[in-house]
């Protein structure tokens, strides 16, 4: 299958390629000219300009976009939907809010092009793992996209089955879910944002009680010189608490127990805040998510090992790089 790819930045850039491992063929696009070289001199096809890149694809167009929330996300769907023609389709699969979902779909259906929003799971893992997705839009769009979908997911691996699994059908155990009408994929994503942080930080002061377990200020007898890498990595061996951010937390300790290249300084993506919005709109408790979004605002007036530790975790998982430590 063909499909356009505008934003080819980390995660844009290994869906490219996990796409042309599975077989389809890619038509890309982004700002830096230097993307699209590389790309094409792995074999997909770079647009020489926008209209180009349109231009290169068949009818009906597949467009999937991947560039930063909010403006360049809307330009892009504008500009988009001034060059698309009736059944084409555009995808985003950035971390948009959901409610911008729903009035680009609404605008873009007056056009008769199609909507997808899709809540991508994966940071820099992806080409390698897969990516959990989350998808947004009408039934019938989705179901054209759905070979497209099943290269980019993880697939079922060596997780194991949930009993009575074998009795449902769908696509859940291949990685990826169609949530519901436009808008459901993101806030679906939304929420697992929201949930992130809230499991981030409770490891993130886990680990700080134990960086702190020698201090002083305690009786000797109950003063321990724990090593933190070494417990992170035993959890992930059969412990109720292990998960993929403790196999990122034993991988970023192990490399650098004191976490001395991390400050501390724990950007939030919008996600967190958006949750917690829903939440208040729903009259839902959620004072976990609400305390890890508010524990991100104090890490950027001082740090302690357990912001290094969210530091790190968002490092590892996504690649995002937050301000280092001055040496």
């Amino acid at each position: 299958m063909q499909l356009g790819m505008i934003g080819l930045g980390r995660m844009g850039a290994n869906m490219v390629r996990r796409l042309m491992r599975g077989g389809h063929e890619c038509v890309v696009w982004d700002v830096n000219t230097d993307n699209i070289k590389r790309l094409a001199a792995e074999g997909a096809t770079g647009g020489e300009s926008f209209e180009d890149f349109i231009g290169k694809l068949n009818k009906p167009r597949v467009v999937w976009i991947m560039v930063p929330a909010g403006e360049a996300t809307e330009k892009t769907v504008t500009d988009l939907s001034d060059r698309l023609e009736t059944d084409d389709i555009i995808i985003d699969g950035g971390n948009s809010y959901f409610k911008d979902d729903v009035r680009r779909a609404r605008m873009l259906r007056k056009k008769k092009i199609n909507y997808v929003d899709v809540g991508t799971s994966g940071g820099v893992w992806g080409l390698e793992r897969g990516y959990c997705m989350m998808i947004g839009g009408p039934q019938e769009t989705v179901r054209h996209l759905d070979p497209i979908f099943k290269t980019l997911a993880p697939g079922p691996g060596e997780i194991v089955r949930t009993p009575g699994r074998e009795k449902v059908n769908g696509t859940v155990e291949d990685g990826y879910l169609h949530c519901g009408p436009s808008g459901a994929g993101h806030f679906v994503k939304m929420v697992h944002n929201g949930i992130e942080y809230g499991l981030m930080q409770a490891y993130a002061e886990g680990f700080d009680i134990f960086h702190k377990a020698n201090s002083e200020e305690l009786p000797e007898e109950i003063r321990y010189d724990l090593n933190v890498a070494d417990i992170a990595e035993v959890w992930r061996r059969g412990s109720v608490i292990s998960s993929w951010l403790l196999d990122l937390t034993a991988m970023a300790l192990l490399e650098d127990p004191e976490l001395e290249n991390y400050t501390g300084y724990v950007q939030d993506s919008g996600e967190g805040r958006w949750t917690i919005q829903a939440a208040i709109e729903e009259a839902v408790p959620a004072e976990v998510l609400t305390a890890a979004l508010y524990m991100r605002f104090r890490s950027r007036q001082e740090h302690t090992f357990a912001e290094k530790i969210l530091s790190a975790m968002r490092q590892k998982f996504g690649g995002h790089l937050e301000p280092r430590a001055k040496g």
